[in-house]
């Protein structure tokens, strides 16, 4: 007699794990900002790996953004220069929650400024994974991370394996195939 409990059993696993994959989230969500300089992508998910929202740095949602500049050149007065303006990709997504994201994880291309980090911590987030911290000699990002220490909110940097570039090419390329 047959034994029928392995039918069609094949063993699967992701090539992915939760931060990889949550990460490349983010920065397919730091893709869609129109930023010309710098380009950030967050998202936040539970203790289950749901994702609870995601943002992109970008302008005030609904305004006319042909008005506004997006030059970063600071020796013109802040009206002037995009950083009036620009609502970061944490904010967007902490304003976009449609629920409380206490115990969460964020997944950040950029590590927090200080004034993120706030919002982050007033949030209750239990941790901070990122990508960069180009800004790591700045002021604020020195009070960013004392903040999360202070409110004990972990942070780390998340190293991509090697071959995970080359695994999201080769998706990419057999999904375009059967388009």
């Amino acid at each position: 007699m047959m034994n029928n409990e392995n039918i069609n059993f094949i063993e699967a696993k992701s090539k992915l794990n939760w931060d990889e994959y949550f990460m490349l989230q983010a920065m397919i969500a730091a893709f869609k900002s129109k930023d010309p300089a710098t380009k950030v992508g967050s998202v936040f998910v539970d203790q289950n790996n749901h994702q609870i929202t995601m943002g992109y740095n970008g302008f005030i949602a609904g305004i006319d953004e042909t008005k506004l500049p997006w030059g970063k050149d600071r020796s013109v007065g802040l009206e002037h220069q995009k950083y009036g303006y620009v609502v970061h990709s944490e904010a967007n997504a902490i304003l976009h929650a449609t629920r409380s994201l206490e115990g969460a994880k964020a997944y950040v291309t950029l590590f927090p400024c200080n004034e993120c980090a706030k919002l982050i911590a007033s949030s209750k987030v239990k941790e901070v994974i990122f990508l960069s911290d180009k800004h790591r000699d700045t002021e604020e990002n020195r009070i960013a991370k004392k903040i999360f220490e202070l409110s004990g909110v972990s942070y780390r940097k998340l190293d991509f394996r090697p071959e995970i570039l080359g695994h999201l090419v080769e998706h990419l390329n057999s999904q375009l195939v059967e388009l």
